[in-house]
């Protein structure tokens, strides 16, 4: 279909984050949880430098999923959540109105579990407004790595286009001449990138030539350093 051909981009793409809170976090098994918490606030910061609109649901925040992880809320200090008793957001009056007011039909998904919230929103989402739905699946986590995985395929089957995290950044970087953005990006790869970001560094040091620096000033040679 020609519509899943168009890369994403800053201007047709919204964003929305699931149910990212610590008791739904206790329960995924299908990633490590300290990994799964960078990829979300990674995409979250690349959301922000980009200025993609960004929609956080919360579930039960009160009664049982506790508050929604720091980090991601630093990140979006004035985003409202949504908060509902649903186990499926799409069922929520206020996420389908904040998704409507975005005009944007590709929906990135980051949410939590995969099998629940994140499968019954993307099928929803298509089957009721036609909405293409992009899942990231490294910013997502199931209770099981196979039931992560068999829901990603249900979603596959349906017309969901499954992503990562840095897939999508760099999708919407799409060309290091964008100076705009180039700064906050390569600083999100460093930050949230692992050996990606070790070789941006590497380059800036070893091959531009850019000062080293350590937490306490520059990096002495042994001689000095005595």
């Amino acid at each position: 279909m020609k519509k899943y051909l168009e890369v994403l981009t800053p201007q047709n793409s919204q964003l929305i984050f699931i149910d990212h809170q610590p008791q739904m976090a206790f329960g995924v098994q299908s990633i490590d949880r300290q990994t799964l918490k960078n990829n979300v606030v990674g995409l979250a910061k690349g959301a922000k430098a980009f200025k993609v609109p960004t929609t956080i649901t919360t579930v039960e925040t009160e009664s049982f999923s506790g508050h929604t992880y720091p980090e991601l809320l630093a990140v979006f200090p004035d985003v409202p959540l949504l908060e509902r008793t649903s186990m499926n957001s799409w069922d929520d009056q206020k996420v389908r109105d904040a998704l409507a007011r975005n005009a944007r039909k590709k929906v990135i998904v980051s949410g939590l579990w995969t099998e629940v919230c994140n499968t019954t929103f993307a099928l929803s989402a298509m089957h009721d407004a036609d909405y293409e739905i992009y899942m990231v699946a490294d910013a997502s986590g199931g209770t099981s790595l196979d039931a992560h995985n068999y829901a990603m395929q249900r979603m596959i089957q349906a017309g969901v286009v499954p992503v990562t995290w840095q897939q999508v950044l760099l999708e919407w970087q799409r060309d290091w001449a964008r100076r705009d953005t180039y700064e906050a990006v390569t600083g999100i790869v460093k930050e949230h990138s692992g050996a990606y970001g070790m070789g941006i560094d590497y380059a800036y040091t070893m091959v531009h030539k850019a000062p080293e620096r350590v937490a306490h000033g520059p990096i002495l040679a042994p001689e000095a350093a005595e």
